[in-house]
């Protein structure tokens, strides 16, 4: 072998740049070996595993392990552990699971997922939107359709879409600014008797309640607090007065609906809360006349019951 001291003894390729000559020298043995086995390596990889993309998927490979394979084997670890809570989520009601710690610990701890997957996008993380989106918050004690924990989860299964009727055409620009001053008078306390007055012979007296603090019935605002589902600036209250809330004939009302996550469970609720008001046992309602088959179900009652206990512990809850 050539002396790779001496330069005149060791072959080269003929390249030569600057002076600078190009060795012909083998490559480190080490190096050759990694070469060699990174090769090896690969072969044995594409024997064992998933590797070469066809048509309608790849080859499995003499272990048939995917990615998908191991998520699977390892969601069902979680689902086992979880099965004995979920069962006995199935026939508990959603006061029950309040009162048991075990149980509200259980549900309030795994339905994070469940919140962000369906209500964050409008309702926050924690249930607080964004400033001004026009989403209700959901971690005050405010609430335009109840916060006890049976209203809660009618107002997922069942959805809301309230409607306040667009007043451009109602009102003239004199009574609108009476109106505005006397929504922002009353949100601080302020008695205003000539915008009372208006807002009764207007008509507002029918929604809001007598007291401007709103009609759980119909989910109408309290106008007497200071929590505003668009905003309560003077141009945003008038704005509201004028064009209304999911008004009909109105192209530029506000547009404010929550979505129905589960019409079957809404009328069994109903159902229920009328045998309940008439003296009878909720137990011994016909299902099949109350029911008629193809209500939607885009989440299960098990899941609104866990959403519904998540939302009544983020601090609102009545």
């Amino acid at each position: 072998m050539a002396d790779k001291n001496n330069s005149n003894q060791v072959l080269d390729t003929g390249h030569e740049w600057d002076g600078i000559k190009e060795f012909d020298n083998p490559c480190p043995r080490w190096w050759l070996n990694a070469l060699y086995l990174s090769g090896l390596f690969t072969i044995v990889y594409y024997i064992l595993f998933p590797s070469l993309p066809l048509v309608n998927g790849s080859t499995e490979g003499l272990r048939g392990w995917t990615q998908i394979t191991k998520y699977k084997e390892e969601l069902a670890k979680v689902e086992l552990k979880r099965a004995p809570f979920e069962d006995k989520l199935m026939v508990m009601s959603a006061e029950e699971i309040l009162a048991d710690q075990d149980m509200l610990n259980y549900v309030t701890g795994s339905s994070k997922v469940l919140f962000g997957d369906n209500c964050a996008a409008c309702h926050g993380t924690g249930g607080n939107p964004t400033a001004g989106s026009g989403y209700p918050i959901l971690a005050d004690d405010d609430w335009l359709y109840g916060g006890a924990i049976n209203e809660i989860m009618m107002s997922i299964a069942n959805g809301r879409m309230g409607m306040m009727p667009a007043h451009a055409a109602m009102l003239n620009d004199e009574e609108v600014d009476q109106l505005v001053q006397f929504v922002i008078d009353t949100s601080n306390g302020v008695s205003n008797e000539s915008g009372m007055n208006l807002y009764n012979t207007k008509g507002c007296v029918a929604c809001h309640g007598s007291d401007a603090t709103g009609i759980k019935l119909v989910g109408s605002a309290n106008l007497a607090d200071r929590v505003w589902r668009f905003a309560g600036s003077e141009d945003e209250i008038r704005y509201t007065i004028l064009h209304g809330v999911n008004s009909t004939n109105d192209s530029q009302t506000r547009v404010a609906v929550m979505p129905q996550w589960s019409e079957k469970l809404a009328v069994m609720m109903e159902a229920k809360a009328y045998a309940i008001e008439e003296g009878e046992d909720p137990n011994d309602i016909d299902w099949s006349d109350e029911l008629e088959g193809d209500e939607a179900e885009r989440l299960t009652e098990t899941e609104i019951k866990k959403l519904a206990v998540y939302v009544h512990q983020f601090g609102g809850g009545q």
